[in-house]
């Protein structure tokens, strides 16, 4: 027990101020001693959360990897006709293959987008609403073109965004 120098009461050992009149209070030196003597007391290591580490976002559709580098770099003319030319293209590309799975794949990916607009054909004998139907399966064929022609132009094979839902010609 430690006493105030002021008033004398008697305070804790571990106390800084007095709890009756607050002068502080002077570290006795053998306590402080003995305190230092004393074995350092464990501490148990904190808990760290571990760092939340985002996995890398794999595109299923993108098989550009399957591929050799030369024969997309060879074949690559080859791979843009069907989305250019439509089913001539498709017969053009068939002939050139020479053995090339670049040029396969993208002829499968034109040939699944014409099949689509040639069965949106049928829909013309329907007047009116059947031909405003062809009209936008016309414009989204399109549009799946360009996005396969952009496809073999980056050296990509990738299938095409809305016809790799389909599941004929897998």
């Amino acid at each position: 027990m430690k006493n105030c120098p002021k008033c004398g009461n008697s305070c804790d050992d571990a106390a800084v101020f007095c709890n009756k009149c607050g002068t502080a209070l002077a570290a006795q030196p053998a306590q402080n001693q003995a305190q230092q003597n004393q074995a350092p007391q464990y501490q148990a290591p904190q808990y760290q959360a571990p760092q939340y580490q985002p996995r890398p976002v794999v595109d299923l559709s993108d098989h550009t990897a399957e591929f050799d580098r030369a024969d997309i770099s060879e074949n690559k003319v080859f791979a843009m006709l069907p989305y250019l030319m439509g089913m001539i293209g498709i017969i053009i590309a068939l002939l050139a293959n020479k053995g090339s799975k670049f040029i396969a794949f993208h002829v499968r990916q034109a040939l699944m987008i014409e099949i689509c607009v040639a069965l949106s054909i049928f829909a013309c004998v329907i007047p009116i609403l059947g031909w405003i139907v062809f009209g936008i399966v016309s414009l989204i064929a399109l549009v799946l073109k360009v996005i396969g022609f952009v496809y073999v132009a980056g050296s990509k094979a990738k299938e095409i965004p809305i016809v790799k839902s389909l599941s004929f010609m897998k």
